[in-house]
């Protein structure tokens, strides 16, 4: 598996790291006169991490008039519910930011779960470049781990269907976590990204990535990186090393 582990003390410096990583992307973006397509994630790290990013962006005058903004995950919630991924970066991020409703390609949580992924899917289509295989050609994609090493709303002991079908988005119904229906990208979608980032922050998720950091494990996360070439992992690890 190939990845770039950055260690971090508390997540308030995984945070502001990633947030400024991140505008730096978009800045190489904008100078290139491109399209910035990314894929955010929820979560408490999440929270952190889009108010670093609207804070830094802010003082740097960033621009975001060229980034696209989806979604790697969402709860089958109507946008306005507390616990919607959309609802956070909504308010947290793209409020703050005056981000124009045309960037914005959310998830509808609140339709019927095979409508949702269709128009999801065609969506995404239409926005973000596809490669020969049909996989979307995201700029960024941005993920969360769980304590069970599940990312986006794939999670551990999914069906082969899951594993290795080549579907953009999956509609879940039996998620673990509540709420149990939710929609999310497949691994098929994420093995394409040009990058992928996952923030690794809070008690507990140590010992599930260091698990996933070898050659013989099986949780999503794993999955995620031995698809890919390069993927970079910003982990709060306090004193520890991994």
């Amino acid at each position: 598996m190939r990845f770039e582990l950055l260690s971090f003390a508390s997540a308030d410096e995984l945070a502001s790291a990633a947030a400024g990583a991140w505008l730096d992307e978009i800045e190489l973006a904008n100078r290139a006169g491109k399209t910035h397509c990314v894929a955010l994630s929820g979560g408490r790290i999440a929270q952190k991490f889009f108010t670093a990013t609207v804070e830094q962006g802010r003082a740097r005058t960033v621009s975001f008039a060229q980034v696209h903004f989806f979604w790697a995950d969402e709860r089958c919630v109507p946008p306005t519910d507390a616990e919607s991924n959309f609802k956070l970066a909504q308010e947290l991020l793209l409020a703050p930011l005056d981000i124009a409703d045309h960037q914005i390609h959310r998830l509808r949580g609140e339709w019927p779960s095979a409508e949702a992924v269709t128009a999801a899917i065609a969506e995404l289509a239409s926005v973000v470049p596809m490669n020969p295989a049909g996989q979307p050609m995201f700029d960024l994609i941005f993920l969360g781990l769980g304590e069970d090493g599940h990312v986006a709303s794939l999670f551990p002991g999914s069906p082969r269907e899951v594993t290795v079908g080549t579907a953009l988005f999956l509609a879940v119904n039996d998620s673990p976590k509540p709420p149990p229906r939710r929609i999310s990208l497949s691994y098929f979608a994420l093995a394409a990204a040009g990058q992928v980032w996952v923030l690794a922050a809070g008690a507990g998720k140590e010992k599930v990535l260091r698990e996933s950091l070898t050659d013989q494990s099986v949780t999503p996360l794993a999955r995620v990186l031995r698809s890919r070439q390069r993927t970079k992992i910003f982990a709060e690890t306090g004193k520890n090393n991994l």
